[in-house]
């Protein structure tokens, strides 16, 4: 076990995107887990927490890695202006990109259509990217000011640990509000039945009572 750690330590640091999908692959599905025990949830979904963390191993930490490296590449200062500068303009670049493919690739993964995907995005963006606005501009400028290059993926992770709850909250809150329209529509069904013969039997009794 020890020789496994120490090979780790030295791919990881020969290799920063490796401890970074490291770290995602644990607190990205952890995020999740903590959100739906916030929501009050009885059985965790391990399943949904398998899809975090394959989504963020595998696709949020090597895209966010490539987007640091090129963020340090075009401004490689390390001073006040470059780190606000980066972190404004990755709110106009990368994180769209970040949040759709989120919404996206976690629907995909659960196996729905693509129009569903679509729908899915065009729900749920904005409210979540005017979230983010407010939030990592101030977390990345202290990650482009404070933090060094090779651990800049760690420290986002774990700053997104709080922030993939809320984004764990943002894909099941659609579900339950359909949930609860659907549940709404079937009541409506079951009073119209219900009522149905009782407005028959009364219409009957009107026709009899003009024929007499």
């Amino acid at each position: 076990m020890r020789m496994v750690l120490v090979k780790f330590r030295e791919i990881s640091q020969k290799y920063p995107i490796v401890r970074g999908m490291a770290s995602y692959s644990i607190i990205w599905p952890t995020a999740c887990l903590m959100q739906q025990k916030i929501m009050g949830k009885e059985e965790f979904n391990y399943a949904e927490a398998i899809r975090f963390s394959l989504y963020g191993s595998l696709y949020v930490a090597p895209t966010l890695y490539c987007w640091l490296r090129c963020a340090s590449y075009l401004w490689p200062k390390a001073d006040l202006k470059s780190a606000v500068t980066k972190a404004l303009v990755e709110q106009v670049t990368y994180s769209p990109v970040a949040m759709c493919s989120f919404f996206f690739g976690m629907s995909f993964l659960e196996l729905k259509p693509i129009s569903e995907c679509i729908e899915e995005i065009k729900i749920k963006f904005w409210p979540t990217y005017k979230t983010a606005i407010c939030v990592w501009p101030i977390l990345q400028t202290i990650n482009f000011i404070l933090i060094p290059e090779r651990n800049r993926v760690v420290y986002v992770s774990v700053c997104s640990l709080a922030w993939t709850c809320f984004l764990a909250y943002m894909k099941a809150f659609e579900g339950k509000r359909k949930q609860k329209e659907l549940m709404d529509v079937n009541d409506i069904s079951s009073n119209i039945t219900l009522k149905s013969p009782s407005e028959q039997l009364q219409k009957s009794g009107l026709q009899l009572s003009i024929l007499r």
